[in-house]
């Protein structure tokens, strides 16, 4: 399933199954097929995403620290970072809370 969010005031913005479910779950909005993001919730999903983002670099730089500190390789990560996967859907949010549009996906 792809999960394509809308706006008046964006570009759509398309994302795969599990990315689409992770960032509904972030945001605190019920993982379902249809859904509106309001404007006055953005902020709320803005903080939301930057904090899981703080929270995934701190885990990361930890284990990072621990293998080395240990005398192992440091571990791999995804090759795409939260941090880079929530860009778009930040900006996103940032434009259509700026301009006071809702963003809906699945209609």
């Amino acid at each position: 399933m792809l999960y394509k969010f809308k706006s008046k005031a964006t570009g759509d913005l398309i994302l795969l199954d599990p990315q689409g479910r992770q960032f509904l779950s972030l945001i605190g909005k019920p993982v379902e097929p249809k859904g509106i993001i309001e404007p006055e919730h953005m902020v709320q999903a803005i903080a939301a995403l930057q904090e899981a983002v703080k929270v995934e670099e701190a885990q990361q730089a930890h284990v990072a620290a621990q293998a080395q500190a240990e005398g192992h390789a440091p571990p791999k990560f995804e090759a795409v970072s939260l941090r880079q996967r929530c860009k778009p859907i930040i900006d996103m949010l940032q434009r259509c809370e700026k301009a006071g549009q809702a963003i809906v996906w699945g209609v």
